[in-house]
């Protein structure tokens, strides 16, 4: 059975995306711990993130640099938390998190609860910033 985030890869649901290649692809987390806080997956559906193959996984860290780079050209922060925990979906997965204080990365706490308009804009303007660092 297809993990959820296959199927946002395939479309079937929609997501926040802010940025996308062949390989991959990086959405805004809808539960997020902080403003900004994103995903960044690789399109194939393999479980358990030490099982991607060497090149690929390379390529993937890469994509998730510029992502990373370009959420701190959009959301105010000291730094870009990273994060991968691996349980909760079973397809290979990187947390990026806008962090300004340790807690900011702690998955224990609530999670905020963003409008539809807010989520857009957040990841319209990490898109804008991806797109004029890597696609220009």
């Amino acid at each position: 059975m297809a993990s959820i985030f296959t199927k946002i890869v395939n479309k079937e649901i929609p997501c926040y995306k802010v940025a996308e290649n062949d390989e991959f692809l990086a959405f805004l987390d809808i539960s997020p711990l902080v403003k900004g806080h994103t995903i960044v997956i690789p399109k194939k559906e393999i479980d358990y993130i030490f099982d991607i193959e060497d090149d690929m996984y390379q390529r993937y860290l890469l994509f998730a640099k510029k992502v990373a780079k370009s959420i701190e050209k959009s959301i105010k922060c000291i730094k870009i938390g990273v994060a991968v925990i691996g349980l909760e979906v079973p397809h290979a997965h990187i947390h990026l998190v806008p962090m300004n204080q340790m807690d900011d990365i702690n998955f224990g706490k609530k999670k905020l609860k963003l409008t539809d308009d807010e989520m857009n804009e957040i990841s319209s303007n990490i898109l804008n910033s991806y797109n004029l660092l890597y696609n220009s």
